[in-house]
């Protein structure tokens, strides 16, 4: 007997070791933990009326013919086309200086403007300048007798929307996550010649209206996409040799936009070429796999890349260099139907030092530039250098190349809302320049109004006081994100797109004069673009000043987004009511911890979160009022009257939809947490169904301001409706099998003996010892998954099919009820701290324990793993009795096999990545958009050969499980003799 109860106290230990440290390795892999951050103070106010100045009327320009020259001058000619006040002439001398030098000086008389510049950039900005501020109806003669520079000569931006057809059935149903833009697409044909010549006409006309605009607000570089399109490898001859194709092919690019790129140089965007790194074709990747391996940190790999950009610059002088990113690529921005394609493989310091040693050093050689983007995912240093200080340190210390720019996002983090500023920009040797997005892609797309001018001006201000190497932005105008799961709105081609290009304009400004008031830069573009009436313009630019409150509180939960929260290894972003772009997340995991970081950040953090999405619908609210009081009349175009209108009315649908889902998610909470409150979660449901049904019937169909992708958010409602219910019938269940096992023989047999499995458990009826562990495990599973997660019992069906299959085979060998009493009675108490646990606020309140309540979640866990491994115990034991503790052991053992080899199997049959989204989807654990977007298994880096490890690991145990039992006959051990 003492020998007995030390087998048992040794296994119970044992199991207890292996649950808490089950409990730990979870806890640990939740990571779940917040953090404060500094998060910078944006206070927007709208600029002082003042009476519109007309321009005068230029009777006599003086100035040189050149191309650049004549541009300008003609939008200061379409600048004061319209209503003049008095007359003037302008002269204009450019000297001979640096062709960077953008300074000039303004002298003379109101009725005779002299510009004056040290070069022709300077002269050609100075005549811009002069529109500009015609535009915004301000004095021309504001800078008489000042000298006017820029502080950051750098300013570029990307391709906008030029070359993008703006067809409405592209965009239509809202689901087409990818990145990649299709700019050119129907200019590039799948065979000889390659290029259709009166699609590269249109697509020549929309680039060079982008750069006259562009020109206008004030940059000077622009990213265009491609690289490896304009290469045949003619210094390395083999990478094509039987692929004439791809020659022939960027032949074709060549000699097609080569010299639209050239006619941008001439106008006075320098022109970078932005590519992946790795970029590869079929070809170049069977080259370089059969020759490197793949290996980035090999220095020949990068010879061959030298090469390509070698022979690039031969062909294409008027370009200024490559901008490299490393951190995204694969299909989501690979283009359909051409060969070539990016892949993340530069994920190691050596290999981005590698890579930056051959680029830098060709570039030296070149003249031209490389620009480096540390923007990035993953794991180590590269995964992080973005927003890491002593990440970026690791990879780009020491890479101290003339000719090296490094670009890196204000932002500590994506472009959300409510992140601090990132700290990396105010460090390093390199040359810096700030990447900045004005259609915000998390944040609506532009499609309501967004003025950033204050948040930049703060970044600005701050990089360049702490880092003197700061010396330029880089503005996405137009891109960021999926370009047709969000809104159409094309800059210059289509929808309300003056909306972001505000923030464009006030980006250039600022980058040129950082202390210029971001209010007064507002005002100019309301001028610009929509109105002088003095009336109108105020108006307006009230609404504007309230912008950013709408935003940060209406598409974000402050209490949640004002601090740092980790989870699985990320830090999610601060919008996570949201889970990208348009997606109502509907998951417990992110809707738990969302409640119980507000419920922790005050006394009434939960009224408060509820509370700010009615304040940010009563601001937007505020915002349509401002702006239905002005008069279409004053307007430059009537029409730019009503779709401002329109994407107000969008935004205040927009937030009652947000408010109505906020309050309906924290109120469900709440009562997982306190268990009280249903009846008013009940009515903020019924609430976020009624807007719900409003913001689909308005915007459903609409293609330039779509309604929400709601589906997550109905999954997670549904299940939230049916926790109630799921509790009423645990508790029922759990008095069902109590009764079941305290009121007749069977099942007292059946706990009796799984507490002594090696006891025999006498008479019992056969049919309860069968029926009582099935109608618990199946109960109780299908309670756990609201009846709604078939592929959950199908997985977890698996191994309790394995078990009975086993337990089955020990009944018919012993011809004894003792395995099967001992094991079931197990496996029903197993069951019962289920039914137990559920029978509080049903699945919800499991998941919310688990979610928020690491004790809670712990003490769960351990038991959880002590009953499960028990199971197991009383199989030895009890089969132990007939067949002796080796052979019973082995059975055990090949038992866990053969569970893992049929979970495996069927993960492996079905694909871990569709299996994964499949039972997620039914489960609403994790955001339903994660298998839209880049798919589980890349979001949580999980091996996509997972299944085959499950299904090797079993198969291995099933091998010893059967040396195990073969050494037992081998050593004379028989069936021991029926009790």
């Amino acid at each position: 007997m003492a020998k007995r109860g030390l087998q048992v106290g040794g296994v119970l230990l044992a199991l207890a070791l292996l649950g808490g440290l089950v409990a730990v390795g979870i806890s640990s892999a939740l990571g779940i933990r917040v953090e404060p951050k500094d998060v910078p103070v944006e206070e927007l106010h709208a600029a002082p009326a003042r009476e519109a100045v007309a321009p005068p009327r230029f009777t006599r320009i003086d100035a040189p013919g050149s191309v650049r020259m004549t541009a300008a001058l003609d939008e200061l000619a379409e600048a004061t086309s319209g209503d003049t006040a008095g007359r003037t002439t302008l002269v204009v001398r450019p000297g001979d200086g640096d062709r960077d030098d953008d300074s000039y000086r303004l002298s003379g008389t109101r009725d005779r403007l002299r510009i004056t510049a040290p070069s022709e950039t300077g002269a050609v900005r100075g005549v811009y300048d002069l529109a500009q501020q015609a535009w915004a109806r301000r004095d021309l003669a504001e800078d008489l007798g000042r000298t006017v520079t820029s502080e950051l000569p750098f300013r570029m931006v990307d391709l906008g929307a030029a070359g993008v057809d703006p067809d409405p059935e592209l965009w239509r149903g809202g689901s087409d996550y990818s990145h990649y833009s299709r700019a050119f697409e129907d200019v590039l044909l799948p065979e000889a010649p390659y290029v259709d010549q009166d699609a590269l006409a249109e697509a020549r006309r929309s680039v060079l209206d982008f750069a006259h605009h562009v020109l206008a607000q004030g940059y000077n570089a622009v990213a265009v996409p491609g690289f490896l399109e304009y290469v045949t490898f003619a210094g390395i001859p083999e990478v094509y040799a039987d692929d004439p194709e791809h020659v022939a092919r960027a032949e074709a690019m060549r000699e097609a936009f080569g010299p639209i790129w050239a006619e941008l140089d001439e106008l006075g965007l320098d022109v970078y070429l932005r590519t992946d790194m790795l970029i590869l074709s079929g070809p170049l990747e069977r080259y370089l796999d059969v020759r490197f391996d793949l290996d980035t940190t090999d220095p020949g790999l990068w010879k061959v890349y030298e090469a390509a950009l070698d022979e690039i610059y031969d062909e294409l002088p008027q370009l200024s260099g490559v901008v490299l990113r490393i951190g995204e690529g694969g299909s989501i921005y690979n283009s359909p139907g051409i060969d070539y394609y990016s892949e993340i493989s530069v994920t190691t310091a050596p290999a981005v030092q590698a890579m930056l040693g051959a680029f830098t050093e060709q570039a030296e050689r070149a003249d031209k530039d490389v620009v480096f983007r540390t923007w990035s995912v993953g794991v180590g240093a590269v995964g992080d250098m973005h927003t890491n200080p002593a990440s970026y340190d690791e990879v780009l210390a020491g890479i101290d190349s003339p000719r090296l720019v490094v670009s890196t996002k204000y932002s500590l983090g994506d472009y959300y809302s409510w992140l601090p500023l990132n700290t990396t920009l105010e460090q390093g040797d390199q040359r810096r320049i700030v990447e900045l997005q004005s259609r915000r892609e998390f944040e609506s797309f532009g499609a309501v109004p967004n003025d950033l001018g204050v948040l930049h001006q703060l970044a600005l201000q701050r990089f360049l006081a702490a880092n003197p190497h700061v010396e330029g932005i880089w503005t996405w105008t137009q891109d960021g994100g999926p370009w047709r799961a969000g809104p159409m709105s094309l800059l210059l081609t289509s929808g309300f797109w003056q909306l972001y290009d505000l923030n464009t304009d006030v980006a250039a400004r600022l980058a040129r004069d950082p202390d210029s008031d971001p209010a007064e830069l507002t005002a100019d573009w309301v001028r610009r673009w929509l109105s002088t009436d003095p009336d109108t313009v105020a108006k307006v630019t009230r609404a504007l000043s309230y912008s950013r409150e709408a935003v940060t509180r209406g598409q974000y939960v402050p209490q949640f987004a004002q601090v740092r929260a980790f989870a699985l290894g990320l830090e999610p972003p601060p919008q996570m009511l949201l889970f990208e772009w348009d997606i109502l997340t509907g998951d417990s995991a992110v809707l738990d911890v969302l409640y119980s970081i507000a419920r922790g950040s005050g006394p009434d953090g939960v009224t408060a979160a509820i509370d700010d999405g009615q304040h940010a619908i009563d601001v937007a609210t505020t915002m349509r009022d401002l702006v239905a009081q002005t008069d279409p009349a004053t307007y430059t175009d009537p029409v730019l009257h009503d779709e401002l209108l329109a994407s107000l009315d969008y935004q205040v649908d927009l937030h009652e939809l947000l408010g109505a889902y906020r309050e309906m998610t924290l109120r469900h909470a709440l009562w997982l947490d306190t268990g009280e409150g249903h009846h008013v979660w009940e009515t903020a449901k019924a609430r976020f169904d009624a807007a719900a049904a409003q913001h689909t019937r308005r915007y459903g169909t609409d293609v330039e301001l779509p309604a929400y992708n709601l589906t997550a958010a109905r999954i997670g409602e549904q299940r939230a409706e049916r926790d109630l219910p799921m509790a009423w019938l645990a508790r029922g269940g759990l008095l069902a099998l109590l009764l079941g096992l305290g009121l007749t023989r069977t099942g007292r047999a059946l706990v009796r003996t799984a507490a002594t499995p090696w006891r025999d458990p006498g008479r019992v009826s056969p049919w309860l010892v069968v029926g009582l562990p099935v109608v618990a495990v199946a109960w109780s599973r299908s309670v756990l998954t609201w009846f709604l997660a078939p592929s959950h019992l199908l997985a977890v069906g698996l191994g309790w099919a394995v078990l009975a299959v086993v337990v089955g085979a020990a009944t018919a060998r012993t011809r004894s009820w003792h395995v099967a009493t001992a094991v079931g009675g197990a496996v029903v108490v197993r069951s019962v701290l289920l039914l137990a646990v559920l029978a509080f606020r049903g699945p919800g309140g499991y998941w919310f324990a688990f979610w928020t309540e690491p004790g809670v979640r712990s003490a769960y866990v351990a038991v959880a793993v002590v009953l499960a491994g028990w199971v197991l115990a009383a199989l030895v034991w009890s089969l132990a009795a007939h067949v002796g503790r080796r052979r019973a052991g082995a059975v055990a053992l090949g038992t866990v096999g053969a569970v893992l080899v049929a979970l495996g199997g069927l993960l492996a049959a079905v694909g871990l990545e569709d299996a994964l989204t499949v039972w997620n989807d039914q489960l609403a654990l994790l955001p339903w958009g994660m298998a839209r977007i880049l798919g589980i298994t890349t979001f949580l880096g999980i091996p996509t050969r997972l299944p085959w490890w499950v299904l090797g690991s079993g198969g291995g145990l099933v091998l010893l499980a059967l040396v195990v039992g073969r050494r037992e006959i081998g050593s004379g051990g028989g069936t021991a003799p029926s009790p």
